[in-house]
């Protein structure tokens, strides 16, 4: 059970052994119905404040130790279960639940980001209005000695490094409108099929990477606003075996109040 991105087939055959969390708002989860036994944790209860990158903590978007392990812990998600999130929005939002939770200590190899969003879930599958019951559990936050999340320090040093590719995953005119030093740009929905709402092929998907010099014998530090989309971005290259990839919490949003010099 260790898939980083899961299919719905996936997700049927395990269903008893996870924890689906929903991460839509919650008029969507209960007025146009859920992936069954799936709970509710709304994308913006796990998120900081949009300013808390411009405080110079080095937290950037992360909701804080206390409040995430009160959202898991309500419901009912111990540190060592099986956990899958899905949205409807080709799983940007559900990585960004995921990447918090590893970085907070929850072994990486128990998240999985299904593959597709609920959207493409409810054309083929049944849904529900039904909220499961849940029984609330102490959640431990035990963060790991190392992970990828780097500080701007970090990037500054990066911008200068030959072994190391900075990626902005924001769109084009995001891009050109200021980006970090020597980023090259990989807009995170350049992964995703519009039609079926999943990831591409991973031929495809190989191939955008390489054309970007997004290789596996470089550090792939990534980047975007407010540290959602490098969340998606983050999940896909783990899939493929990137080996070093690196996560700029702050992101552009830290990097721009720091004084930090854009190019454009």
């Amino acid at each position: 059970m260790s898939d980083t991105v899961v299919s719905p087939v996936w997700l049927e055959e395990n269903s008893d052994r996870v924890h689906v969390v929903d991460v839509r708002d919650e008029w969507e989860y209960d007025g146009i119905g859920h992936i069954p036994g799936a709970v509710n944790l709304p994308f913006e209860e796990f998120r900081a404040d949009e300013h808390a990158a411009e405080n110079g903590g080095g937290e950037g978007m992360l909701p804080g130790e206390d409040v995430f392990a009160e959202l898991f812990g309500s419901a009912g998600i111990g540190r060592e279960d099986h956990v899958v999130a899905y949205d409807d929005h080709h799983g940007v939002f559900a990585a960004r639940v995921l990447v918090t939770a590893m970085l907070y200590g929850h072994p990486q190899e128990k998240l999985h980001l299904l593959d597709g969003d609920f959207s493409a879930w409810q054309l083929e599958r049944p849904t529900t209005a039904e909220e499961p019951e849940t029984e609330p559990v102490t959640y431990e936050i035990q963060r790991p000695d190392d992970t990828p999340l780097v500080d701007a320090d970090t990037v500054a040093a990066a911008t200068d490094d030959e072994n190391t590719v900075i990626v902005d995953t924001r769109e084009d005119w995001e891009y050109e409108e200021g980006h970090i030093p020597g980023a090259v740009r990989l807009d995170w929905r350049e992964l995703v099929d519009d039609e079926t709402r999943g990831l591409k092929s991973r031929a495809e998907m190989e191939s955008i990477l390489t054309a970007q010099g997004i290789t596996r014998e470089k550090r792939v530090l990534l980047y975007c606003n407010t540290a959602r989309r490098i969340s998606h971005t983050y999940f896909v290259l783990t899939k493929l075996d990137y080996p070093e990839i690196a996560f700029y919490e702050g992101s552009l949003t830290e990097w721009e109040a720091a004084g930090r010099p854009i190019e454009r």
